[in-house]
């Protein structure tokens, strides 16, 4: 087909029974870009053709990189159990003490979100238990401080404790008995007790009348529970009012 042929024939598809100077322009044969390669016909072509491979590039660097993760995840957690609560405990450790500890779920869910081993969980428990047993006392080195009767002093210590202090210090009672320095102190309280150098109730002696002191005669501890420190500090006091 001539160039003429052509411009009649796009005027035709246009519904037009003339040829205009557009018709003749569109049937020049366009230039070719000496760089544009043979299979593209257009720079448009060329320039559609890469956007498709770069599609198809970003697809599948995602699908490698989605690869990589998951295997890398999944070597990271080889080794962990699969829930938190199928961590077995040390034998060192006494399962049924362990069951509402707060600290030691919280270990459990913090191994299992890291991927830790069996193994490194109970390296973690292991180590948490020496740094806690460093910080206790050796009992029985304590106790050869106190010589061949240690035990007997021990009780009677335990025992003064029992009936001195009220009960929420016992605790803290308990604590520094754990040392010979804690036996020596309760020890050494007791012998002021006993000669009326100290008083556990630190009543005060100066200034008291007798109508105060036959007030403290009714306090339950002197009567009825019969406190014997309490009973001799009254008697110190009605002794100071005779004396004048």
């Amino acid at each position: 087909m001539s160039e003429t042929e052509e411009a009649v024939a796009i005027a035709q598809e246009d519904g037009r029974d003339f040829v205009t100077e557009a018709d003749v322009e569109a049937t020049q044969p366009t230039e070719r870009p000496e760089w544009l390669p043979e299979k593209y016909k257009t720079p448009e072509d060329l320039a559609n053709a890469y956007k498709a491979l770069e599609s198809k590039l970003g697809a599948k660097e995602e699908d490698i990189r989605k690869a990589v993760l998951e295997e890398i995840q999944g070597q990271a957690f080889a080794d962990r159990p699969e829930t938190a609560n199928d961590y077995q405990l040390p034998d060192s450790i006494d399962e049924s003490a362990a069951v509402d500890n707060e600290l030691l779920r919280w270990w459990s869910e913090h191994s299992f979100e890291n991927g830790y081993s069996q193994e490194e969980f109970e390296q973690g428990i292991e180590m948490y238990a020496q740094a806690v047993m460093g910080n206790e006392p050796d009992l029985e080195a304590e106790a050869s401080k106190l010589g061949d009767n240690a035990n007997a002093r021990i009780e009677a210590a335990s025992n003064f404790a029992n009936k001195f202090f009220p009960e929420n210090a016992l605790p803290a009672i308990e604590r520094m008995c754990e040392t010979a320095e804690g036996i020596l102190a309760l020890e050494a309280i007791q012998e002021a007790l006993k000669d009326g150098s100290f008083s556990g109730n630190a009543t005060p002696t100066a200034g008291v009348s007798p109508n105060e002191i036959r007030e403290m005669m009714r306090d339950p501890r002197y009567w009825q529970e019969k406190d014997p420190y309490y009973v001799n500090e009254v008697t110190k006091l009605w002794q100071q009012v005779e004396r004048g």
